[in-house]
């Protein structure tokens, strides 16, 4: 069983970094492998609507890391991503590449359990978390919880450390990962329905 872990900070041992860390130490102390996998810096292109992953099943565009990601979340059994807060939201650029890899991959996630971890300084961290669960949700992917929400609060790794609560709550995030996956790696995935879409505007040639 493994955990891929998306560390959607500009910094690579950053605070987010630092936070997912302590997510790891925990996971490994349960037996879980774990990868974390950087964004990176280079720019992450938004979705482009175009509809190619319809076909092939990856986004067209290749030029950053969303389809690895994709091919690494394949193979693992669980995903957590972190994001630091900015103006109480996940970085823009993870969100872009969240939209990407979920649009064109997401039905290969199914099943697969799945948390955020969020940091910021001071305030913003719940509507940054809110924002990230709500990939999750619409994948049939169940949400990990904790004893608190997933966040941690630092300008530095120094400072994260300092956040004792926080900690503690990515380690309880960590457990309950392990139990979840523990419990639904040897069940089979439910029968889903085929996909109704519902359209609010009435069709011309309906």
């Amino acid at each position: 069983m493994k955990v891929l872990m998306l560390n959607g900070s500009p910094h690579e041992k950053g605070c987010v970094y630092t936070a997912l860390c302590e997510v790891a130490a925990q996971l490994e102390k349960e037996g879980i492998e774990y990868e974390i996998m950087h964004m990176g810096t280079k720019p992450v292109q938004g979705c482009l609507g175009c509809g190619s992953c319809f076909k092939t099943g990856k986004c067209f565009y290749a030029e950053d890391k969303v389809n690895e990601c994709a091919e690494k979340l394949r193979a693992a059994d669980a995903f957590i991503v972190g994001s630091p807060v900015y103006y109480a939201a996940p970085n823009g650029a993870l969100c872009a590449f969240l939209d990407r890899l979920f649009y064109s991959s997401s039905k290969s996630f199914a099943g697969k359990p799945a948390a955020a971890v969020v940091n910021c300084r001071r305030g913003g961290a719940s509507a940054a978390f809110e924002r990230l669960n709500k990939y999750f949700t619409i994948a049939h992917m169940p949400v990990i919880p904790s004893s608190y929400w997933n966040s941690t609060h630092g300008r530095t790794p120094e400072q994260v450390r300092r956040d004792l609560e926080g900690l503690q709550v990515m380690r309880d995030l960590a457990r309950n990962a392990a139990r979840m996956l523990k419990g639904l790696c040897s069940s089979p995935l439910p029968q889903y329905e085929k996909k109704i879409y519902t359209d609010f505007i009435p069709r011309i040639n309906d």
